[in-house]
């Protein structure tokens, strides 16, 4: 059946083999691709409301799951928002919880979300296409990787005000039970953490494109020099966290006070369990911890390279030069931003569950600055 398409897609393991075609299958034609993101991040950042911009966008994922009642679907998070798709049946509940975000973000984040839902036919009859794989970083998840060229697609008509879907009236508040933020920002620990964004430029060789990204993510794998943001220990915990207002903002019933102070019983209880290893029932700290540094999702493949790294002087270098050397030979685009640490935010449904999902970006900018700086190399 269609709606269970994508858990019918099997897993790869090996991020350097992502530009793979036999890895990603087309999306069903009854399907719709959703799409979000903030307005006007660029400010928002500029005022130092990273964490927020973070927060809308896992929101997005957080809602969408939650409708969906834990159903798989495929997903990806850009740092200032965030792509999906959805099967038909779906389309409905997806809708809602889409809607409600957008008023949460509105009245909760003092941010403006745009969201659209675009169909796939819509994006197929632009001789574009959809296509879905699933890469696993471990054992215990997946996440979605597109290709086809679809998704920006999507992404610049709701841009453009297409497909749009209005926020729901002020109060709605979308089910976003699992988001959290509970984690300090983590400090690089190689010199420097740098955000990367590649798209390919208008007119490119497919082929040559694909081939400066297998080298690109070579260049990465082979050195010692740059990876994972996330330390093996997991990220800096302490209490009381910096994301505790937005985790209470993103609990649901009662005044804002009396979820405050919720959250920040419930994050004392979870700080004191992870600071001295507590077991409690069958939640182990040091396996959750372990899956935490597992399931960091720090590079994907959106129809863009995104990747969160840590990394020297040197190889960030190296990489740049790889990539002008690309741009001048109108391969592709691009855009980088540095900065001195990232941060997580967190969809955990269950702790009891492998499957927790942890969204890595830059602390000081991330993905939405790296998305500046390419948009700059066009002007």
């Amino acid at each position: 059946m269609a709606k269970n398409f994508y858990g019918g897609i099997p897993v790869f393991r090996g991020f350097a083999s992502l530009m793979e075609p036999k890895l990603y299958s087309p999306l069903p034609d009854d399907w719709t691709i959703g799409v979000a993101d903030i307005v006007e991040s660029t400010k928002a950042i500029a005022a130092q409301r990273y964490k927020a911009v973070n927060m809308a966008g896992a929101a997005v994922i957080a809602a969408v799951t939650n409708a969906l009642e834990g159903r798989e679907f495929p997903f990806v998070f850009g740092g200032d928002g965030a792509s999906f798709a959805v099967a038909r049946d779906d389309l409905g509940a997806a809708r809602k919880a889409l809607a409600a975000t957008a008023a949460w973000v509105r009245d909760d984040l003092d941010l403006v979300m745009r969201v659209a839902l675009v169909p796939v036919s819509a994006i197929r009859a632009e001789g574009l296409d959809v296509r879905v794989a699933r890469y696993g970083p471990s054992a215990n998840l997946s996440y979605a990787m597109f290709s086809g060229g679809g998704l920006g697609w999507a992404d610049a008509a709701m841009k453009r005000g297409e497909f749009a879907i209005e926020a729901a009236p002020p109060g709605t508040q979308p089910d976003l039970s699992g988001l959290s933020c509970r984690f300090e920002e983590i400090p690089s620990a190689r010199g420097l953490i740098l955000s990367i964004l590649v798209v390919p430029a208008r007119g490119a060789d497919p082929k040559l494109f694909r081939q400066e990204i297998e080298e690109i993510i070579g260049l990465v794998e082979r050195s010692p020099d740059g990876g994972r943001p996330v330390p093996s220990g997991g990220p800096p915990l302490r209490w009381p966290p910096q994301g505790v207002e937005y985790e209470a903002r993103a609990t649901r019933g009662g005044p804002l006070f009396r979820r405050r102070v919720y959250v920040l019983g419930r994050t004392l209880f979870a700080y004191l369990v992870m600071r001295f290893g507590i077991k409690v029932g069958g939640f182990v700290p040091e396996l959750y911890i372990r899956q935490v540094v597992e399931n960091s999702d720090f590079r994907k493949y959106d129809d863009s390279l995104r990747m969160i790294l840590d990394c020297t002087e040197e190889l960030a270098r190296a990489l740049t030069d790889r990539l002008a050397a690309a741009a001048e030979k109108g391969i592709l685009r691009y855009g980088l931003h540095r900065q001195d640490a990232a941060m997580m935010t967190c969809f955990t449904p269950s702790v009891m569950r492998a499957d927790h999902v942890h969204f890595i970006d830059g602390a000081r900018g991330g993905y939405a600055s790296a998305a500046t700086a390419l948009k700059a190399t066009l002007a």
